[in-house]
């Protein structure tokens, strides 16, 4: 029986960090959308969300793994037409986009939506029960093509909260979820959804559908492969499977040799990882990471591999926060060493600092330097021209020191 591998919690954070993507210094080149498209391959899942405090959520991970970019070569991967289009949007890990590679390996969700499974309870009684909205919803799209719920709403007031959607609303998000619509593209944040032989490449339509299970392994070799080392739940997490399909799985995949069984020291549960990865010496990239990025995004993760207990406070309310309302934690080197408060103050072309809370061990003098070069660049991606600290905490006249030093200096160029 092969001896199971060890790995220290600096190797583990080692593991990861190079796994997604935090192997070098971004480039101070524009990336292409060749290399776009090899980090989103490599991620397998960008997840998407709604807010735009600073900017919508699934640019940030690319920004922060290769430095400065255009935000339409994205577009054009994700919602682009012919062979430009590289990604599909679908239920990933939460909201997402994914590469087209893995529509195949989505199939059985889609089937198990259809069946009423793995979907918000009110879309599951919805399926049931309205049908006949879904089958006149369903004719329209393919009828008149690409439509927003906007186009299609028979209801005369406005919406209200999230689940205060009109029916033609919920029709359309049974159907995306049920694989019927895709989403062809977006009309500011409103997806538009049109059939699915409309939207993807014949190729992606022709590949062989697995079985679940075999579906389901790829999408955990694909986690693994994202994550370097991980637990059953850290794999399980990455597209959002469920317990008892993710470990009987998982037990498949160590049976057959593409997963193996590793520890990480101080970890309570055994971990797995591909082959026998090989282990950085070291990691040197600096980075503010989106709230949604998949290297943080299982808190439980986080903590074991940083010792960092990070929190979304935008849902709570102002009075309640700890830190803030969009908070990006900072990753220096290989620890998360603070967490930003940032809010892109477009009118006034600034990006502002709202609060910098540095964690326990501190920023020492390169780290603050490199905090400093990171928010210039951001601030140089979104097109803003300053940066502004509004925070009166105690390090943040450090802070206003190192933007000053790095803006003469000319590194953020």
């Amino acid at each position: 029986m092969p001896t199971t591998q060890s790995f220290s919690p600096a190797q583990a954070r080692r593991l990861a960090l190079s796994a997604q993507g935090f192997s070098a210094v971004a480039s101070d080149q524009s990336a292409s959308t060749a290399q776009l498209a090899r980090m989103l391959r490599r991620l397998g899942v960008v997840q998407i969300d709604s807010v735009n405090a600073l900017v919508r959520s699934h640019y940030l991970p690319l920004f922060s793994r290769l430095g400065h970019y255009a935000p339409e070569l994205l577009d054009q991967l994700a919602w682009g037409r012919g062979r430009q289009r590289k990604l599909f949007e679908y239920w990933g890990h939460e909201a997402s986009l994914l590469p087209l590679e893995l529509y195949p390996l989505l199939q059985w969700r889609m089937r198990r939506a259809r069946q009423g499974q793995g979907i918000y309870r009110q879309l599951a009684d919805f399926g049931r029960e309205q049908q006949a909205t879904i089958a006149r919803v369903l004719a329209a799209v393919t009828e008149q093509g690409a439509l927003g719920a906007g186009s299609l709403s028979t209801r005369e007031e406005r919406a209200g909260p999230w689940w205060d959607w009109s029916a033609e609303k919920h029709a359309l998000e049974w159907l995306f979820a049920a694989g019927e619509v895709t989403v062809a593209g977006r009309r500011g944040f409103e997806r538009l959804y049109d059939l699915p032989e409309r939207v993807l490449p014949a190729s992606v339509l022709a590949q062989p559908v697995p079985d679940e299970a075999e579906a389901q392994r790829g999408l955990l070799v694909q986690a693994a492969t994202a994550l370097g080392v991980a637990t059953e739940k850290d794999l399980r997490d990455y597209f959002r499977l469920a317990p008892a399909d993710s470990r009987a799985r998982v037990a498949e995949l160590v049976e057959d040799g593409r997963l193996q069984r590793c520890e990480v020291r101080g970890w309570a549960q055994p971990a797995y990882c591909l082959d026998t990865p090989r282990v950085p010496r070291k990691a040197i990239a600096s980075a503010l990471l989106s709230p949604f990025d998949s290297l943080v995004w299982e808190r439980e993760r986080t903590e074991r591999l940083f010792d960092f207990r990070y929190r979304l406070e935008i849902y709570t309310p102002a009075h309640k926060r700890v830190y803030g309302y969009y908070v990006l934690p900072f990753l220096h080197h290989e620890r998360i060493a603070a967490r930003v408060d940032l809010r892109a103050e477009r009118a006034q072309q600034r990006l502002a600092v709202h609060a910098l809370h540095e964690e326990e061990t501190g920023l020492d003098e390169a780290g603050i330097d490199a905090l400093a070069a990171s928010l210039w660049r951001l601030a140089g991606w979104l097109g803003l021209e300053t940066v502004q600290v509004n925070c009166l905490r105690a390090g943040t006249p450090r802070l206003r020191e190192a933007l000053a030093r790095v803006a003469i200096s000319g590194e953020p160029a």
